[in-house]
Formats: C-alpha cells, sequence, structure tokens
C-alpha cells in the first residue's frame, strides 16, 4: 500500500515559495546533487531520470518529521500544497538525510543566522502541477471541513486503506479533475452511481444482487437500499474470495447471470485481473463479463486485453465493453418500465473488443 505524504507551505512564507521555484520548478542540475551524495543513490537516481535534472524539496531534521520521513519509499506519493491549494503531486524517486545537499540547495533567507537546514531530502518523479483546491483530497479521504494541514505530515492507514480499497490511484484522479472529466463533488458519485443503476437493472431483470460489503453501506447511505444476498457464496460453488470484490454481480440460485467491473478512476488492469481470477478458477463458466466505463477509454482497454495472461484467457471474446453511456440510455429506457430487459439485452448492446 503506497503511502501519500502532505507538504504544507503557509500563505505568504516567501522562504518556501522561493525555494519551491528553485528545486522543484527550476530543478536541480545532477552535477550539483551528485558532488554531495554516494554512488549508490548516483546510480538509483541515474536509472530513474537518466541526464535530466531532478526536482527536490526537503523538510526540516525533527523527531516529528523523521518518524515521517522513516515510512517514506519510492513510488509513495507526495502532494505540496500551498495555503488550500494543491501545487503539485509527484513520486518519491529516493530519498536521503544530507546537511551537505541541504546547504547546497537551500538557503535560509528569513533568518540568515538560523544553522539549521532542510536535511531530509526526497527526490521527486512525476512532477504533475495541480492548482485545485485541497477540498478534493477532504472529499476523496474524508477529512472533516474544518481540517488544517500543517507542515509535513502523512495520511493514516485507516484512510488510505479505504481509498485504496476503491482507487488505484491518487495520480490519475487529480489528473481527470484537472482536466475537468471530473467536477469536484463527483469523484465518488460517478463510480456509486453507476453501480447504483446496475443494482436497479439487476433486480428490474429478476436477478439478485451482490456489490462488495464495502460499497453496500454506501448504496444505503446514499440510496436507502439494502437488499442485497447476505453472502455472496451462497448457492455458489466458486470460491467467494475471487469475485465478491466485482462491483456488481448478478445472480440467481446457483448461478452467476452476469459480472461488471466499473472503472471510473481505477485503472482497467485492475478489472481485468478480477475477471481472470474468476475464470481461472472457473474456466467453464460462460456467463458474461462486462467491463463498464467510459467510452474514451475502450481504446485503453483494448491495449490490456492483448496482454498474454488475458489472451491466453481468450478475453478478447469474453469480455464485452459496456460503456457509461449505454447504462445510461438503458436506465433511461426502462426507468418505468422491465418489459424485455435481462442480461441479453446488455450483451447486444455492449461492444466487442476484438
Amino acid at each position: 500500500m503506497r503511502n501519500i505524504f502532505f507538504l504544507y507551505i503557509p500563505p505568504g512564507n516567501y522562504e518556501a515559495v522561493v525555494h519551491y521555484q528553485d528545486t522543484i520548478v527550476n530543478k536541480i542540475s545532477q552535477d550539483r546533487i551528485f558532488n554531495h551524495i554516494d554512488n549508490n543513490l548516483k546510480s538509483q537516481l541515474q536509472n530513474i531520470f537518466g541526464r535530466k535534472p531532478i526536482a527536490v524539496w526537503g523538510s526540516r531534521d525533527s523527531n516529528a518529521n523523521r518518524s515521517k520521513f522513516n515510512r517514506m519509499s519510492p513510488g509513495d506519493d507526495i502532494l505540496i500544497v500551498e495555503g488550500n491549494t494543491i501545487k503539485l503531486l509527484g513520486k518519491i524517486a529516493a530519498k536521503t538525510i544530507n546537511p551537505a545537499l541541504s546547504r547546497e540547495l537551500w538557503q535560509n533567507i528569513r533568518d540568515t543566522e538560523v544553522e539549521a537546514g532542510w536535511d531530509l531530502i526526497y527526490f521527486i518523479a512525476n512532477p504533475l502541477e495541480i492548482g485545485l483546491p485541497f477540498s478534493v483530497i477532504g472529499e476523496l479521504f474524508d477529512y472533516a471541513a474544518e481540517y488544517k494541514l500543517r507542515g509535513f505530515t502523512n495520511i493514516s492507514d485507516v484512510k488510505l486503506k479505504r481509498f485504496y480499497a476503491q482507487y488505484d490511484d491518487l495520480y490519475s484522479i487529480l489528473q481527470r479533475l484537472k482536466k475537468g472529466e471530473l467536477q469536484e463533488g463527483e469523484v465518488v458519485s460517478e463510480h456509486l452511481s453507476m453501480q447504483w443503476k446496475l443494482i436497479q437493472l439487476g433486480k428490474k431483470s429478476s436477478s439478485k444482487v451482490w456489490i462488495p460489503k464495502s460499497d453496500q453501506q454506501q448504496i444505503l447511505a446514499k440510496y436507502e437500499f439494502g437488499d442485497f444476498e447476505k453472502e455472496f457464496a451462497a448457492g455458489i460453488d466458486t470460491p467467494a474470495k475471487y469475485v465478491e470484490n466485482i462491483d456488481v454481480v448478478w445472480k440467481e440460485e446457483f448461478r452467476i447471470d452476469a459480472a461488471f467491473e466499473i472503472e471510473n478512476t481505477t485503472a482497467i488492469y485492475s478489472g481485468l485481473l478480477r475477471f481472470s481470477d474468476l475464470k481461472i478458477i472457473a474456466p467453464n463458466s460462460n456467463y458474461p463479463l462486462f467491463i463498464v466505463a467510459l467510452q474514451s477509454k475502450r481504446n485503453r482497454l483494448i491495449e490490456q486485453i492483448k496482454r498474454p495472461t488475458f489472451r491466453k484467457l481468450d478475453f478478447g471474446n469474453k469480455v464485452k465493453f459496456l460503456p457509461y453511456e449505454v447504462v445510461n440510455d438503458i436506465d433511461i429506457f426502462f426507468k418505468n418500465s422491465v418489459a424485455g430487459l435481462n442480461v441479453e439485452l446488455l450483451v447486444g448492446r455492449s461492444e466487442s473488443i476484438n
């Protein structure tokens, strides 16, 4: 589970703003860095960045900061927040505790007599300027409205587990928000809304419906609906752990009628992996598997289907693409009627991936 760290810059902190411009925006040449680090770290940075300049940031070496710094690993996310605005999202590439490098990169501007530097240093890969309000993080991680960031901190394990149960990564969500593909307030609701539509369509087709237990409370709170199967394995001889986390399953007595993976902000690859587990342990099952996503994601699905693992399972023929737009049309059409609604209708409206 990847950690997510915050670095907070108070509004009007001139020193931090200058440092941000110097070592994040402008980046640092490798020559300046390599004069102060050992060969192992040099090799690590060269493998990641080639010969390109590197974005670098540092924190004061206090006991509180050191405990968070010790948790930091390559691949973790870091958000730099100024006031109420997320300035940047990046990936931790490497870290070092290095007073000499700190003195090389950052000077004490506000108080020139202070000797302490920013010795807890981290190198940042894939820096992405964000420019979004911090409230989007509050929504994603369920922070109280009055929550205030302070200094260098990290998201708790409890909040991280809840987040990663629904999403693959923070990077893709913030990119979609930045591009305007999602609006603030819609990050969670788009996935939940599509899940709710598939639940209703399943019930109207006379199927019993299962969604992961972690999602059932959200549906109950939002739509006041809780008529789910008590246990996924009821009447099913497939090991439940392989399928009980699929987003929506339509089932009846001893059979599964259809399985749906909704790919809103998660990577399509994750849904296909769940389907591959299902096909490996139940190779003779013949119910349809649907990837439900925006029409714009179809080409990405085709690319993923070409992976050797999925080609071997014949997913080009066994997995169908069901665009959001089609689900919305079907939902509207059957708003006041159920005549003709069944799995075969969805198969007919879905798209082949071959």
